[in-house]
């Protein structure tokens, strides 16, 4: 089973992703723990359910064009970069451990801006 999420960018961060300010990806509902998006789910792999944290690695290595270190940091989202969950700050949602559900809709808004 898998599940379809809508993703859409903003304050810059489209232009390291096509320059599409919105995607709708579709990812298993059951991920490896580790959050390797590149090679097939072996049987012995562990597996939890998706979440932010492994949906950010597949942006990383399925959408990202360029320059990674302006979208992750440390295994994560860069600090400077907002995410909401369903219009809800992740914060209050569990920040990247948040389980994604059918048609949940993630919003990343960079706040770093040059001047």
């Amino acid at each position: 089973m898998s599940l379809g999420v809508r993703i859409e960018f903003g304050g810059g961060l489209e232009l390291l992703f096509s320059n599409e300010k919105k995607h709708k990806v579709t990812i298993p509902n059951m991920v490896p723990k580790d959050n390797d998006t590149k090679t097939p789910s072996e049987p012995s792999k562990e597996l939890k359910p998706a979440d932010v944290k492994y949906l950010i690695h597949y942006l990383r290595d399925h959408l990202l064009k360029e320059r990674v270190e302006l979208f992750m940091e440390n295994g994560t989202v860069r600090p400077g970069i907002l995410v909401l969950i369903n219009d809800t700050d992740w914060e209050l949602e569990g920040e990247e451990d948040y389980a994604l559900k059918d048609n949940d809709e993630i919003v990343f808004i960079s706040t770093l801006h040059g001047g």
